[in-house]
């Protein structure tokens, strides 16, 4: 570590007590609820929390009957599905935000050189998890869908309980976009010389097996949506596999010397 009577270290002298810590934390944790709540009201106001339902009702309802809508069992279903879809949708959309309120909090006790590497892992973070739960709502659920549907009798009609349908959808964006962090989780790794990308080419292999594991594990038991996550997964992986290359190819000398003045 770096000395603290070192004139070259530049978060010398900068250190907080520890109720100053907790102060911020707490200021930055009302901060990014007053952006989930700001933005909450504005879906409030425009779509609507039955507009959002309707929304995300398209997938499933493209594969039913015109005459047949989705049922709310619950006597308060009606109530708290669409409060809660309100929740999620306006904590999607103040994320860059939420997500800028935790770097916030960090960024103080990071050098420049690890500032320059962690913000673009922060918004390429952000981006994979929007690609990622984009492509479940207009991809995924229409394939895993169609295939469900296809195997229902013509004798039963299939009519989903909203609550139901939600939890369900609501799971897949979580999983699909943590899954779709495998490259920040790689680069991170790589950055931080926890593995090399030598080892990782040759963790390869096992990766994919993991994946399909995963995918087995985190999704509804059909084959469409499985591949739809485990493919994916390996994708990015190859795509960490390549990111972090650049970021071992840009650590800053001073780190360097650094590591070689601890050792001494």
């Amino acid at each position: 570590m770096a000395d603290p009577k070192d004139p070259a270290d530049e978060l010398a002298g900068t250190e907080q007590p520890f109720v100053a810590h907790l102060m911020e934390l707490r200021d930055r944790i009302l901060y990014a609820l007053y952006g989930v709540g700001a933005a909450m009201v504005l879906l409030a106001i425009w779509p609507g929390p039955s507009g959002l339902i309707d929304w995300i009702a398209v997938p499933i309802r493209a594969h039913m009957p015109p005459d047949v809508k989705l049922i709310a069992v619950g006597v308060f279903t009606p109530f708290f599905v669409p409060l809660k879809v309100l929740m999620m949708a306006g904590l999607l959309l103040a994320l860059p935000w939420v997500i800028y309120q935790i770097w916030a909090f960090v960024a103080p006790g990071l050098y420049s050189h690890e500032k320059r590497f962690a913000l673009p892992l922060i918004v390429i973070g952000s981006a994979l998890a929007y690609l990622g739960i984009a492509f479940v709502q207009f991809f995924v659920l229409d394939k895993m869908f169609a295939f469900i549907q296809g195997f229902t009798p013509a004798s039963v009609n299939a009519t989903p309980d909203i609550a139901s349908y939600v939890e369900a959808i609501l799971s897949l964006y979580l999983a699909f976009g943590l899954a779709f962090q495998v490259p920040v989780v790689v680069m991170l790794m790589v950055r931080f010389e926890m593995v090399t990308v030598e080892k990782l080419k040759s963790f390869r292999g096992y990766f994919i097996v993991i994946a399909f594991v995963i995918a087995a594990i985190v999704t509804p038991p059909d084959v469409i949506s499985q591949l739809a996550l485990a493919i994916p997964m390996c994708l990015l992986y190859e795509i960490g596999i390549w990111g972090s290359r650049w970021f071992a190819s840009t650590k800053p000398k001073t780190e360097a010397s650094a590591a070689d003045a601890d050792q001494s």
